[in-house]
């Protein structure tokens, strides 16, 4: 719980205390017999809001006790009123205990569920190796789902015999269809990636993966990306995916575009032209962000797209991880908000020697 949470928290346990003492003050500034007693209930009511069962049936018992005792101070004791707001609070407590034990057992239910929900996050998107053959890799995944672990974006880092191959990918649609074919596409490169000798092979073995099982149905934006060892340019493979950033180590940036860009994984059965594996200049200093649209596409208030390039100055940290979480942070201002998307991204620089 962060520190802006402990005040509400400490307000809303008072809460239950502070209506009762307000009831009680009104009883006792009014004339005799008004009728403030059945507000009493308003404690184990609110109490029902926040508190454990226990807490409830405490404060709905203490609710009891003050209906008795001003009513002793004011003579009332006996009266019809007295016994009406007496089975207004212990009925409002009984009420309030229902809902306690209901949200316990919801709360326990999802509690479950997030325990799956990271297991299954374990075993879809493991941990990157910080390093990676001749690579420093930092990863950073926001999920466009308050409290979601996984979505539809996924990435991957494989260190094969030729030099490290790298996917970053976005799957159509959401839910568990999505994370059912994200599964699908990693699997399917874990594989691949140490058998294909090729980048060009690699993509088509995870073509055949989604044709085979998908039928067209869903599909799958993504970039592949190889470093040979001790290469000093990187490979892509582009399947309709946005293009990668490149900052090069004076400074400049540039947005490798490929020779055209094919249809996303899972439509190669509606035709068009396959991907070309295209290579640019990748040299010790030079910086390669690759990213899925949450990112590119995260808006502000006023409409305006994330300003990836000019936020460049955010990766100048030596530690890459710490730089593209200033980079996410950035990004989530920007957004004021939820994102709408998730929004994957992975950074590779050379290992320094």
């Amino acid at each position: 719980m962060t520190k802006a949470k402990f005040p509400a928290a400490r307000a809303l346990a008072a809460l239950p205390y502070a209506v009762m003492g307000v009831v009680v003050l009104a009883e006792l500034v009014t004339p005799t017999g008004f009728g403030l007693l059945s507000l009493m209930a308003l404690g184990p009511a609110f109490a029902g809001l926040s508190g454990g069962k226990r807490r409830t049936a405490r404060i709905g018992a203490f609710a009891v006790l003050l209906c008795v005792l001003l009513a002793a101070s004011d003579g009332t004791l006996g009266k019809r009123r007295v016994y009406i707001a007496s089975i207004s609070v212990a009925g409002v407590t009984a009420a309030a205990l229902g809902a306690v034990v209901m949200r316990e057992r919801r709360d326990a239910e999802l509690a479950s569920v997030r325990s799956i929900a990271e297991v299954a996050q374990r075993v879809l998107l493991r941990p990157v190796p910080r390093v990676a053959g001749a690579l420093r890799v930092a990863v950073s995944y926001t999920s466009a789902v308050a409290q979601a672990r996984i979505g539809g974006d996924l990435y991957e880092v494989v260190v094969a015999p030729g030099g490290t191959r790298v996917i970053i990918g976005d799957v159509q649609g959401k839910g568990l269809e999505a994370v059912e074919t994200a599964a699908l596409v990693l699997g399917a490169f874990r594989e691949a990636a140490h058998d294909e000798a090729e980048l060009a092979g690699l993509g088509k073995r995870l073509e055949r993966a989604l044709e085979r099982e998908l039928l067209g149905e869903r599909f799958v934006s993504a970039l592949l990306v190889e470093v040979a060892a001790g290469g000093r340019e990187a490979t892509f493979l582009n399947f309709g995916h946005p293009a990668p950033l490149l900052a090069r180590a004076d400074g400049t940036t540039e947005f490798p575009e490929p020779p055209h860009y094919a249809l996303p994984l899972g439509l190669g059965v509606h035709g068009g032209d396959e991907p070309v594996p295209y290579a640019v200049p990748f040299a010790p200093g030079d910086q390669l962000l690759l990213y899925t649209d949450g990112v590119s596409e995260a808006r502000d208030g006023d409409g305006t797209f994330y300003p990836l390039e000019e936020r460049m100055s955010f990766l100048k940290d030596t530690d890459p991880q710490a730089a593209l979480e200033r980079l996410r942070t950035d990004l989530v201002e920007h957004a004021a908000g939820p994102l709408h998307d998730d929004a994957a991204m992975l950074l590779l620089r050379h290992r320094e020697d």
